[in-house]
């Protein structure tokens, strides 16, 4: 049994704002997640901090369940489910920020950081389309080419003729 002054504290706590995500592609209104959709917990960094690294919660995560939240359109969820899917316990996408010493920097660099993966992961992926060669690069590929037969041409031995 451990002393109950080393158990890791964890606590949570519903956020005030709502997560604003910017408009761009496949999201042109942009995004708005409910703050009662966020899950924050808050736990002891391992990162800076000095002496107040062991008694100060500043490290944070921050969670959302992308199969129920109301941000996304059907569409959108898909797109997100599928981009996203490495990185997810189920549905659940969880951030983790840790590097500043203060709960409250660390709490919007986690924001930040859900709003730039969701503004990324709706963004649809870009058709490629086939093109053809133009007439110049055509040319100038066959010229090479004929440059480089001659040059190796020469560097052949002459045939022997008896």
């Amino acid at each position: 049994m451990t002393h109950p002054s080393w158990r890791r504290r964890v606590r949570q706590t519903g956020s005030v704002e709502d997560l604003r995500v910017l408009p761009g592609p496949g999201a042109p209104h942009g995004l708005v997640v409910p703050a009662s959709e966020l899950i924050e917990q808050f736990s002891r960094s391992s990162g800076p901090g000095g002496q107040g690294v062991n008694t100060t919660d500043s490290r944070v995560q921050l969670s959302l369940d992308l199969a129920t939240t109301r941000a996304l359109n059907d569409g959108q969820r898909r797109r997100v489910l599928d981009r996203l899917a490495p990185r997810l316990a189920g549905t659940v996408l969880t951030i983790s920020a840790s590097e500043q010493r203060s709960q409250r920097q660390n709490r919007v660099a986690a924001r930040e950081r859900l709003a730039e993966l969701l503004r990324d992961a709706v963004m649809p992926s870009a058709v490629r389309r086939a093109t053809r060669p133009t007439k110049g690069s055509q040319r100038r590929r066959l010229e090479g080419k004929h440059r480089r037969s001659e040059t190796k041409s020469g560097r052949r031995r002459p045939f022997d003729t008896e």
